[in-house]
């Protein structure tokens, strides 16, 4: 995302040691993108502006509206709209999908469906059981995704989700305010970029691992998803059940595995 729209000035006033300033600060834009497939409203999500055609292909993806970019005839901003409406054409998708209501934003994604049964995307296989990845360069992955992390440098205000390869070399990384809108990000550049099923790829997530980043990363068929932070108990359940191996608090040189312990090596 470029920076000139991902961040906002602002004065204000800082306390510190006893004494007041002022200073500028910088923020992290939030505005609202609406997503339209052929022609209807479908959803709109609170976002960071940047690589908005790949938030919406990501979306349209894990959401199991396309099962791959062929079915995409075009994805582009409505003219007219102030970069904040993305129009896409499908062909031979899954259009039973847009009378659905999402409901999005950028602290918990889609919410209000009555179901786990219905937010899993159908077809949904087991990720590759062969790809493995070595403890220690599993540990270096923190520090890439906040090495590359360059607009919550400047905000401390984003997210970010990565993709790494076996030898824990960064293939792609995108930031957003919302977690699940940065995993789309990276699942929309893959499929844009004929690379799905994520087969030999681990992803790594700031924050916490949900529910709904798990089903994400589990429909583009990454075998791995990493975070920093903690996973939800539905987010474990859903991994165990099929075969994901989910890594949390990946801090430092420690990291806790709640799902699939096979693939990382030496355990």
């Amino acid at each position: 995302m470029t920076a000139a729209r991902s961040i906002d000035l602002t004065r204000v006033e800082e306390w510190k040691d006893g004494t007041v300033h002022s200073l500028q600060d910088y923020l992290v834009v939030e505005e609202p993108l609406e997503i339209r497939v052929n022609g209807q409203p479908l959803t709109v999500t609170m976002r960071t502006p940047g690589h908005d055609r790949e938030l919406a292909a990501g979306f349209l993806f894990t959401e199991g509206l396309i099962d791959d970019g062929s079915q995409i005839a075009h994805l582009l901003p409505a003219p007219g709209k102030k970069g904040n409406v993305i129009e896409a054409q499908l062909d031979a998708a899954n259009l039973e999908g847009l009378h659905r209501h999402f409901a999005a934003t950028s602290s918990c994604g889609i919410c209000g469906k009555t179901s786990i049964e219905s937010v899993r995307r159908r077809g949904i296989r087991r990720p590759n059981p062969a790809f493995t990845i070595d403890p220690e360069l599993l540990c270096t992955l923190p520090e890439q995704l906040r090495a590359g992390q360059a607009v919550f440098g400047r905000t401390g205000g984003l997210h970010a989700a990565a993709l790494f390869d076996r030898d824990g070399e960064l293939i792609v990384l995108h930031e957003d305010i919302g977690r699940h809108n940065a995993v789309d990000k990276v699942i929309g550049w893959a499929l844009q970029q004929r690379r799905l099923p994520l087969s030999d790829c681990a992803m790594m997530v700031s924050g916490r691992g949900g529910f709904e980043i798990i089903q994400k990363a589990l429909a583009a068929g990454a075998p791995v998803l990493a975070s920093v932070s903690a996973p939800s108990g539905l987010a474990v359940q859903l991994a165990r059940e099929l075969g994901m191996t989910l890594i949390g608090f990946l801090r430092e040189r420690r990291f806790v595995i709640y799902s699939g312990p096979s693939r990382i090596k030496g355990s």
